[in-house]
């Protein structure tokens, strides 16, 4: 229904480049926390980063469901930080680019960004704010040709090895979420640090908490329109909680796939623990699970790729589908039983990575009370003009 035989070659020919040019070194990057440069022009070089970006920039202009083949399977080769740096990159820094930056901006930075020669940040949460985007404390003020920005982000993805930073500021404090803007900053700016965070997964990705200290930036670096920088942020937000439910379901699925292998091949008590009903009935009710949120993914993908406004609808697919993973992994871990807590078996960094999902992109709580809001209190939510 969603995917046709374009669609299914593509996925072909991305398994095989995952398997050949990335998993080879994924324990690496997940032991030093840094991804290899060279993996990032390979991507470009394959047109990974261009899926759904216009063909005068290097894209390809395809539709959504290639981007829904490209998170799927980068969930599949269990390395959620390496995921994570990939589609932050696609997905958050350059979709910016794409929707508020000017023509010389998307030359500059969106087309190396398609080739896979700049990588990518976006900076919004605080240390001070997480989930509270409106209650953000870097500012950035107008002085002549330039803003002047201070303040601090924190848990942001490539926060340390990215190229530029996509920065969202206050520009008029006094008009609360009124009053944000957005930026686009070069790593090697004056004022600009960043420290590298310890996590308890993801371990491949560099998370970062970055510091403006009096960071000049020229006035063309403004995204967009000042002041408009919340309702560009909310715009974005319904691929960026979809992308986290499609990531959700793609990982239970690679780890029921992954638990029904071993438990065909494991025996116990004289036969292989697939025939024993107690196991037998977890697994039917974890694909059920699995399956109710896939479909639902996939439909809210074919309405976002006819522009449609669905940020309801990807609020309850991150919330939805995040908490269902998490369940899923748990459960085939206990599958695996003593292995499923080996790091030499994939159950144990699978869990790990998967609990950043009711985290990251706005907590399973935050996104309970946006719906509590659309849903009782009849908020209507809307695209930026």
């Amino acid at each position: 229904m969603y995917f046709t035989e374009e669609h299914n070659l593509f996925r072909k020919s991305l398994q095989d480049f995952l398997q050949k040019e990335v998993v080879p070194h994924i324990e690496k990057w997940e032991q030093t926390g840094i991804i290899d440069r060279f993996i990032w022009k390979k991507f470009g070089d394959m047109g990974f980063f261009g899926i759904n970006y216009p063909e005068v920039y290097g894209g390809m202009n395809l539709d959504l469901f290639y981007t829904v083949i490209l998170l799927e399977e980068l969930q599949k080769i269990n390395s959620g930080g390496f995921a994570a740096a990939i589609w932050a990159h696609v997905y958050l820094a350059m979709t910016h680019l794409n929707a508020e930056g000017d023509e010389a901006i998307k030359q500059k930075y969106l087309a190396p960004s398609i080739a896979g020669d700049k990588i990518g940040c976006l900076c919004i949460t605080e240390p001070f704010g997480g989930s509270d985007v409106a209650g953000m404390r870097t500012t950035a003020v107008k002085q002549g040709d330039h803003y002047v920005i201070n303040g601090s982000k924190t848990f942001i993805t490539n926060g340390v090895l990215s190229d530029y930073l996509i920065v969202a500021a206050k520009t008029s404090p006094e008009l609360g979420n009124k009053g944000i803007s957005i930026f686009l900053l070069d790593r090697d700016m004056a004022g600009v640090s960043a420290t590298k965070l310890d996590k308890l997964g993801w371990r491949a990705s560099d998370t970062g908490e970055i510091a403006f200290d009096n960071v000049k930036v020229p006035v063309q670096n403004l995204m967009g329109e000042a002041d408009k920088g919340f309702s560009y942020i909310m715009q974005h937000f319904a691929l960026e909680r979809l992308i986290m439910g499609i990531n959700a379901h793609a990982r239970a699925e690679f780890a029921l796939d992954y638990a029904l292998k071993y438990m065909s091949e494991r025996e116990a008590f004289g036969r292989t623990i697939d025939k024993f009903q107690a196991l037998r009935h977890s697994i039917a009710d974890l694909y059920s699970d699995l399956e109710v949120n896939k479909i639902f993914n996939y439909t809210i993908a074919a309405r976002l790729n006819k522009g449609e406004y669905v940020v309801k609808e990807a609020t309850m697919s991150k919330l939805k589908s995040t908490k269902m993973a998490d369940e899923v992994i748990y459960q085939c871990l206990q599958f695996l039983g003593g292995y499923g807590y080996m790091e030499e078996y994939p159950m144990a960094r699978l869990l790990r990575d998967s609990r950043l999902g009711p985290i990251g992109g706005g907590t399973s709580e935050i996104l309970r009370e946006i719906l509590a809001k659309i849903i009782i209190d009849k908020k209507e939510y809307k695209p930026a003009t």
